[in-house]
């Protein structure tokens, strides 16, 4: 995946996300605990400003300022963060910048905010009652995200541990695979890509249908509870 790509989707994402805002605001987002979309709407433009302020000031302690609570400044204010984090994007991708994990460059960025859009892209949509696939590289890509990136974010912060046995994850429409952990696996879980990012972000229980699992589930269910997101 290259930064092209990561910046085409994201743009499309954050469009897509803005046209949302016209729905109901207060309505609940189910897998981000009692926030609403205009919550949603504020985290992903605020966070965007953070990422934006990491590449063109190269520091992590950026702090936006809160979200408008009337529509029209809302989606105002919503654009506004979206160009802010696209232009601060849009160069070359091993160019320095402040990042929390490895690689410290702006290609990090690309990926993250491409990723975050991604999910919160369905919260919202799955909030709406709205229809839309995630695309299978980029889902395969997510995947590949956690394990590099996320997992080992919630060790550096204290939140989880290295786990103590592996688990290993197989997308059964791109083929690809990954395993975290030492040793053996001792559970695999297979899935769609989408499916297999869905669970890994907390979107989609381990016991649905679309997930088939293998091995020592309890083991597994412990690694996966890791946690490995934020």
């Amino acid at each position: 995946m290259d930064s092209a790509a990561y910046l085409a989707h994201l743009r499309r994402d954050l469009t897509a996300f803005e046209e949302f805002l016209a729905a109901d605001l207060d309505v609940r987002i189910r897998h981000c605990g009692d926030w609403t979309l205009h919550d949603l709407a504020e985290h992903l433009g605020r966070s965007g400003l953070w990422s934006a302020a990491a590449v063109t000031e190269r520091r992590g302690d950026h702090e936006a300022g809160p979200a408008p609570r009337e529509r029209r400044e809302l989606v105002t204010w919503f654009a506004g963060a979206s160009a802010t984090l696209l232009e601060a994007l849009d160069r070359d991708s091993a160019a320095p910048a402040w990042t929390f994990r490895p690689p410290h460059t702006v290609g990090f960025w690309q990926r993250r905010r491409c990723h975050e859009a991604i999910v919160h892209r369905w919260d919202a949509e799955h909030a709406l009652g709205l229809a839309h696939s995630v695309d299978p590289a980029f889902a395969d890509d997510g995947v590949s995200e956690v394990f590099e990136v996320m997992a080992f974010r919630q060790i550096d912060r204290g939140r989880a541990r290295f786990p103590a046995r592996a688990i290993r994850l197989d997308a059964t429409d791109t083929g690809s695979s990954w395993t975290y952990g030492p040793g053996t696996p001792a559970a695999a879980i297979s899935g769609t890509a989408e499916h297999l990012l869905l669970l890994l972000w907390n979107r989609l229980a381990s016991d649905d249908p679309a997930i088939r699992w293998e091995g020592d589930r309890d083991a597994g269910q412990a690694v996966l509870d890791g946690p490995l997101v934020s």
